[in-house]
């Protein structure tokens, strides 16, 4: 174990241990992030202590790292680690893996907080990080859940849980702030340089390192939120604090995926003004990645050179957005139908809007739908309210389709690739949080299992590709989710 965090000033974080919790269980770890850093599961149930952090690794240097950033658009000042700690990086076969408690107790940045993390929001940022991973978006990952019955107070008293989290680097857009807003240069520098050297080597080759820097991270977060709606994923706070310079989904907390379509839905009950809503997501995108360059200016030094690094954002999106689609409806990139394609994203979204139809059901069964005739349309059809309106849209498709002379079997095989059978539906993590908090932890083991292969037909487990329950239409997340 490194810790190349831990070689920055000291005024980039403070070291400090964790605090303990009693009586320490293991709820869950994940088998394919363990193999990533090198472990086992069995090595890890081995090491409860290290996983709650009530002990740490060998050469840890614990730390909670300082950053700032703009909150539902307004700065907020000093924010930092609040109830994480990074503890140590290991070298992995996709590069240096750093690896992080969330829940470990007060730090300095705590605010008014008490440093924990409940055993519920514990569980959401462990499923959904690996769901993420298997649905091939970018993500932070999650190594292990562990739970203690100490109380901390939420809306109600709830059990502690820390979750063991990983990422190349934690380092998010407000680290970048943090120092800007303070005037100190000397250590946005230091920051900068050490992102580049890092994580983007080849970046020191451009003739202005930290313009390039920007227009990297720009296409980046570009990507990654077209992919976030092309799946239909709802982040829920988008704030500069919580956006990786990697372009990794961070910081799950009030997240959702779309149920029945609404481009307005907002998934996090604290965001009265629909900030983050699902339609809104591509342009706080944008405007996050317009704080990450004032941030940086004083590097690249001219605002001309730091606008035309964050022009990259629309034309990826837009490409990333259309390459997506594409792939979902199972058509071929065809220049000439351009035009006419997005013309049909368009329709499908706003049939899918007016019908509320269920995201996830719509694009894997849309699969099903033939060519050249209409036999198989009825599962899809089922979905809508005005059949006649989806009748239109898909003879539209049709003749997309019978343009390209496009084969139904290998498209079906191709959309079933990218469009999952299976996502983390909040009425399931729920589920499995109630039977969590009574000690029962299998329904968090069979629907990590289940969440690692989305796009896979898994008959045995169709319970969990259904519509979802009518109390589950009640369910409410917010900030402290």
């Amino acid at each position: 174990m490194d810790n190349s965090f831990a070689s920055l000033p000291p005024a980039f974080y403070t070291r400090l241990m964790p605090t303990p919790l009693p009586a320490p269980y293991l709820v869950a770890v994940s088998a394919p992030a363990a193999e990533l850093v090198g472990l086992t599961p069995a090595q890890l149930a081995d090491s409860l202590d290290v996983l709650i952090g009530n002990a740490a690794p060998e050469r840890a240097l614990p730390l909670a790292a300082v950053y700032s950033g703009h909150q539902f658009g307004v700065w907020a000042g000093q924010l930092g680690d609040g109830r994480a700690m990074l503890f140590g990086d290991v070298a992995t076969a996709e590069g240096p893996m750093e690896l992080q408690w969330k829940g470990a107790g007060l730090t300095p940045y705590s605010r008014m907080g008490d440093g924990r993390a409940v055993l519920r929001s514990s569980i959401r940022e462990f499923l959904c990080s690996e769901a993420m991973h298997g649905l091939g978006i970018p993500t932070s990952r999650a190594l292990s859940v562990a739970g203690s019955d100490q109380g901390v107070m939420r809306e109600t008293v709830e059990t502690s849980a820390v979750v063991v989290r990983m990422a190349p680097t934690f380092v998010r857009f407000g680290s970048f702030e943090h120092w800007f807003y303070r005037n100190k240069n000397d250590e946005l520098k230091i920051l900068a340089d050490y992102v580049i050297d890092r994580f983007y080597p080849a970046l020191r080759e451009e003739d202005n390192p930290y313009q390039a820097l920007l227009a990297e991270v720009t296409r980046r977060t570009a990507q990654m939120i077209a992919h976030w709606q092309a799946v239909g994923f709802m982040h829920g706070v988008m704030n500069t604090d919580n956006m990786s310079i990697l372009g990794l989904t961070l910081d799950y907390g009030p997240f959702g995926f779309m149920e029945a379509f609404d481009s307005d839905h907002i998934c996090n009950h604290t965001d009265q003004q629909g900030r983050y809503s699902y339609a809104n997501q591509p342009q706080v995108g944008h405007w996050n990645c317009y704080a990450l360059g004032q941030a940086l200016l004083p590097l690249i030094g001219e605002v001309e050179a730091t606008q035309a690094a964050l022009d990259v954002y629309q034309p990826a999106f837009a490409a990333k957005m259309d390459e997506l689609l594409r792939a979902k409806l199972g058509l071929s990139q065809l220049e000439q139908h351009a035009d006419a394609d997005r013309a049909l994203f368009d329709a499908m979204f706003a049939l899918m809007d007016a019908n509320h139809v269920d995201f996830t059901l719509f694009f894997r069964r849309l699969s099903g739908l033939k060519a050249a005739d209409t036999s198989g349309d009825e599962p899809l059809r089922d979905l809508f309210i005005d059949r006649p309106a989806f009748d239109a849209w898909a003879a539209q498709y049709r003749a997309r389709l019978q343009a390209e002379a496009s084969d139904d079997s290998a498209r079906q095989l191709a959309m079933n690739k990218v469009n999952p059978k299976y996502v983390l539906r909040n009425y399931l993590a729920q589920i499995a949080i109630e039977k969590a908090q009574n000690k029962d932890f299998t329904e968090v083991e069979r629907l990590l299992s289940v969440l690692q292969r989305p796009y896979d037909e898994q008959p045995e487990h169709d319970q969990y590709a259904a519509l979802p329950p009518d109390w589950a239409s009640h369910l409410e997340v917010s900030c402290s989710s």
